[in-house]
């Protein structure tokens, strides 16, 4: 797909690398739709991008939330064609905890957003993807998926973040499989260790720690590398299916 022919729905659109796809689809011609809860820092990025974008305040979680995002970006923008999932939670809590067993209700939490969340804007988008005259090659639209290497190697009080995110490594194939009748691809990514603003609040030593640990290079992933991944996934109409590891060879230890 032609970057200037996009026009993205991005959840988790105002923060993180959520926000570096956003600022990477404009500055490439596309146009994009900021979709999050924070209404405050959603707003402030659209106003400072622009008629390039709009915001709209969603839950993912919710199917009247998200379609009442895909409707504002269709209004604005006559249609969607690319889908990027990055709004996710991560919310540790080990199976055994100091005051007995994780609760039911905080593992439902991570799986209802980071895993429902993205099959809800996933049914949502390819619903309205359906209505766009074919591209080239009959393309009709894209997903990008946003999944961790948690998903393969999760640490020891992951299970719910971990879970959350091979599920959604684990339906990207059958996905991919169905809405390939309809033109349209899936890919998703699994990230390593990024300095996003859920890592904000860790100590710069517990930081360099943890990039130590990236054979190399031997840093923290910047959100603009993530984002510059999800525009070739969007350009490269061979990629369909698969989950790219974007890491650096990390391979996370027990702890």
């Amino acid at each position: 797909m032609n970057i200037r022919e996009a026009v993205a729905l991005v959840t988790g659109g105002a923060s993180g690398l959520g926000e570096a796809s956003v600022m990477e689809l404009v500055q490439a011609g596309a146009r994009a739709v900021i979709v999050d809860v924070d209404a405050d820092r959603g707003e402030k990025l659209a106003a400072r991008i622009g008629g390039s974008a709009v915001f709209a305040k969603a839950d993912v979680t919710s199917e009247a939330d998200v379609h009442q995002a895909i409707q504002k970006a269709v209004d604005a923008f006559g249609k969607i064609n690319v889908a990027m999932n990055c709004a996710g939670v991560v919310n540790p809590g080990k199976l055994i905890g100091r005051k007995g067993p994780l609760s039911l209700e905080a593992f439902n939490k991570v799986l209802q957003i980071n895993l429902v969340g993205t099959f809800n804007v996933i049914r949502l988008a390819v619903e309205q993807m359906m209505n766009n005259a074919p591209g080239e090659e009959g393309e009709k639209g894209v997903i990008v998926n946003t999944a961790s290497i948690a998903a393969f190697e999760g640490q020891v009080g992951q299970a719910a973040y971990s879970a959350s995110k091979a599920g959604i490594v684990g339906m990207t194939l059958p996905i991919a499989r169905e809405i390939a009748d309809y033109g349209m691809r899936v890919v998703t990514i699994a990230p390593g260790i990024f300095d996003t603003p859920m890592m904000a609040g860790l100590p710069p030593a517990v930081k360099e720690d943890m990039a130590n640990t990236v054979p190399f290079p031997r840093r923290l992933g910047q959100p603009v590398e993530f984002a510059r991944m999800a525009l070739q996934i969007i350009e490269n109409r061979m990629l369909n299916g698969c989950c790219i590891r974007l890491d650096g060879a990390l391979r996370m230890p027990p702890r």
